[in-house]
């Protein structure tokens, strides 16, 4: 039977987000580790987000907004804004830092932020591979139209279409507006899968579901729509090894956690051209 699991509100400096997984009761779905629903938050002319420089290891960071845009930087030289329905891919491998700040032209007006990020386990023999960074504009994404349906898959693959963003996984993630009535079936047998609400409202198996609800499936195999209703799909298969997430790592040793703790505290990561004097602190 289907479930739902609670979040919880993080301050990220000047704005909060919903810290979806990992969660007490929930740690991954495939190989999604975190997922954090950045507002919706609305800023005034000259107030923003702004994400100081900080690590990642062993994982990959897919930043998706519905609303507003982003600008990213990293230590590879990549400087990228990201708008709705766009997608950024950074892939951290060994070793990456980035910020997440916004241009002159977005902070110069009010203007609001509404998006995902979240981050995915790459598999062991991936973990260590090169850093990398990819955009990709949402014109190029797969678009998949139904009755009463209309899709747009960000990332893997689901329905027989591939998303070009490059993954190291199987894995599907979907955005979804669906209109009352209509039915969407499980994006990937078995796989495991969530589906996050964003408006509307949805029934899974016998069970209604509102705005703000993760919802873990199990055996339900469709989608129905009450209410004209906006969600996300996102899952993959099971991993073959547990990773351990601590902090901004994704390690399958604690032994490597501990090395890329000291990497950050001893200043032996790559810094960010341009943006390299102020950092997140590793947390004591």
């Amino acid at each position: 039977m289907a479930y739902a699991i609670s979040s919880a509100r993080k301050d990220l400096g000047g704005f909060s987000v919903s810290r979806i997984i990992p969660n007490q009761n929930q740690c991954r779905v495939g190989p999604f580790v975190f997922v954090d629903h950045m507002g919706p938050a609305e800023f005034p002319a000259g107030r923003g987000i702004n994400v100081r420089p900080h690590p990642h290891i062993g994982l990959a960071t897919i930043s998706y907004l519905m609303e507003g845009n982003m600008l990213h930087r990293d230590s590879l030289g990549t400087i990228q804004e990201i708008s709705p329905g766009d997608v950024n891919w950074m892939t951290a491998g060994k070793g990456i830092v980035h910020s997440e700040r916004e241009t002159i032209e977005t902070r110069g007006k009010d203007h609001v932020l509404n998006g995902l990020q979240c981050w995915i386990a790459l598999p062991e023999d991936k973990s260590d591979m090169e850093p990398s960074f990819l955009h990709v504009n949402r014109a190029q994404l797969p678009y998949i139209h139904r009755e009463k349906v209309l899709m747009r898959l960000i990332a893997g693959e689901a329905y027989n279409y591939t998303s070009p963003v490059k993954t190291y996984s199987s894995m599907f993630y979907l955005d979804a507006i669906t209109e009352a009535g209509a039915v969407v079936e499980r994006p990937c047998g078995l796989s495991e899968t969530a589906c996050y609400v964003i408006s509307g409202e949805v029934k899974i198996d016998s069970e209604n579901f509102k705005a703000g609800q993760f919802v873990i499936l199990e055996d339900e195999e469709t989608i129905e729509t009450v209410s004209n209703s906006r969600y996300f799909l996102l899952g993959g298969k099971k991993l073959e090894k547990e990773p351990i997430l601590r902090w901004n790592f994704v390690a399958y040793s604690m032994d490597k956690i501990r090395e890329a703790e000291e990497r950050w505290r001893t200043g032996q990561f790559p810094r960010i051209p341009g943006d390299d004097v102020e950092f997140i602190p590793l947390p004591e």
